[in-house]
C-alpha cells in the first residue's frame, strides 16, 4: 500500500449549514467511490472553505458520516479576486494500491471547472 493524496471541491449554492453538510458528505463519498476506498483507508482530510462560508466547519459533514478516528482539520482559502464562490475544498490522504495516475480527484458540479485538467 502506498500513501496517496486526492483531491477534490464542490460548490454550495448558499451559505448553510444543512445544505453545507450534504454537499461535502456527497463529495467525500464520491471520493472513497470513484478510488475504491473504505473509511479504514482515509489517513487524515484536509478541508478548506471559502471565505464566504461561515455557517459551520466542513468537516462536520464527514463525522456525521461516521469518519471519527480520522484526523480532519479546516482551513479558510485565500481570499483571491475573482475566484469561484462558496467552495468547499478536500485534500485527503489515503492508503491506496492505485498508482498515482489512477487516482480519481473528484470536481462535482460547478467546480469541475477549477480543474479542468483532471478527469472527471
Amino acid at each position: 500500500m502506498a500513501v496517496r493524496a486526492v483531491r477534490g471541491a464542490v460548490q454550495l449554492e448558499r451559505d448553510d449549514a444543512e445544505h453545507m453538510h450534504e454537499r461535502v458528505a456527497e463529495l467525500i463519498t464520491a471520493i472513497l467511490e470513484r478510488n475504491g476506498l473504505a473509511v479504514d483507508d482515509l489517513i487524515s482530510m484536509w478541508f478548506t472553505a471559502t471565505p464566504d462560508l461561515h455557517s459551520d466547519f466542513p468537516a462536520v459533514a464527514a463525522r456525521k458520516l461516521g469518519i471519527t478516528d480520522v484526523p480532519l482539520i479546516c482551513a479558510q482559502e485565500l481570499d483571491i479576486t475573482g475566484a469561484m464562490p462558496r467552495v468547499v475544498r478536500i485534500l485527503a490522504h489515503v492508503e491506496s494500491p492505485l498508482p498515482k495516475e489512477e487516482i480519481a480527484h473528484v470536481y462535482l458540479g460547478a467546480a469541475a471547472a477549477l480543474r479542468k485538467d483532471i478527469a472527471q
